[in-house]
């Protein structure tokens, strides 16, 4: 008789995932939680609990080379999402663990809440709201004009899932609609209704909104610095959906502050959660959101579904190759 495999759950997950693991005798598992979802896992109680698991799945969590170095049987780990900067790759790497990600379940989500981000700014929700509740409805016509989508000219930054889920929603406003990847073909963004451009540095200069859609690393942390907002129109919105050290938020807060560019929505933060002295916080120009990109029902659903089923996947040799991480 085969020994069920172990599967240790750190950070809990929609019940649709743990629902298949319920139903398959060949597995069972552990959940390590804790009270926040910014989660302060005890490392010690991680390197105790990992040591017989055959997999786990992992939200948050930092997760260091000395926890995965003690996981003796570990053969998969299985990410809910698809950024993984909190997770050792060289160890992953050393101890020959496949690492996958939740890579089809997040797109819809995140390419709704960026254009909802460009929303709220472009047309000063927050600014009408609060002229309505607060008794100024005739302040109306002195209040400062929106802006309109139409026309304008967005620069999608990184063009995987989310970033072909997001020209969809941007053409259907209108937009001109440009697309920097160094990865990604001319003719695969033409075929999707966008223009490829080579250099950033030089398409950020005639855009009206840049929205970043790219993994955190050594060539992309503080990518979008004070030199190049600077050369940004002054009626540009940024949005990152991404990974917070993407944008350098000093530089961020000074470039708002200073008129550079009209707004920036982020949903990310170089430390989350962010301390209380970011200036961002206190900033009306920063429309900010607590990492819940993907935070709808439908979303979290996928996700939760597909973080257990790649690991099903893997034991049964039928995982698709475009949900594993290149180490």
């Amino acid at each position: 008789m085969t020994s069920k495999k172990k599967i240790l759950v750190i950070q809990k997950i929609h019940e649709v995932g743990m629902q298949l693991l319920d139903n398959n005798p060949n597995y069972e598992y552990e959940i390590i939680d804790a009270e926040e979802m910014i989660t302060k896992v005890d490392p010690e109680l991680l390197k105790k609990k990992i040591e017989d698991c055959d997999a786990l799945s992992i939200r948050t969590e930092k997760l260091p080379g000395e926890i995965i170095n003690q996981g003796k049987k570990l053969k998969v780990i299985s990410r809910h999402g698809v950024g993984y900067d909190n997770i050792d790759l060289v160890a992953t790497k050393k101890n020959n663990i496949t690492l996958t990600i939740t890579s089809t379940a997040n797109a819809i989500a995140v390419a709704e809440h960026v254009m909802f981000m460009i929303l709220n700014i472009s047309k000063g929700i927050n600014m009408y709201n609060n002229a309505v509740k607060s008794g100024n409805f005739g302040d109306r016509n002195k209040l400062p004009k929106t802006i309109e989508l139409w026309n304008k000219n967005i620069l999608i930054v990184g063009f995987g899932r989310i970033g072909q889920c997001l020209i969809k929603r941007c053409l259907g406003f209108e937009m001109n609609v440009f697309v920097y990847d160094p990865f990604v073909d001319y003719e695969t963004i033409k075929s999707l209704g966008g223009q490829k451009v080579e250099k950033l540095e030089e398409a950020v200069k005639i855009m009206d909104a840049v929205s970043l859609h790219l993994p955190l690393n050594d060539k992309t942390r503080n990518l979008i610095d004070i030199n190049l907002l600077k050369t940004m129109k002054k009626n540009c919105i940024l949005i990152n959906a991404a990974r917070g050290g993407i944008v350098n938020e000093k530089d961020l807060n000074a470039a708002l502050n200073q008129g550079l560019i009209h707004g920036a929505g982020l949903d990310v933060f170089s430390k989350e959660p962010p301390d209380e002295n970011n200036p961002l916080l206190k900033n009306d120009k920063a429309f900010l959101s607590p990492h819940t990109a993907p935070f709808t029902e439908e979303c979290m659903q996928r996700m939760g579904k597909e973080t257990i089923q790649n690991i099903i996947d893997f034991f049964d040799n039928k995982l698709d190759k475009s949900k594993i991480v290149k180490l």
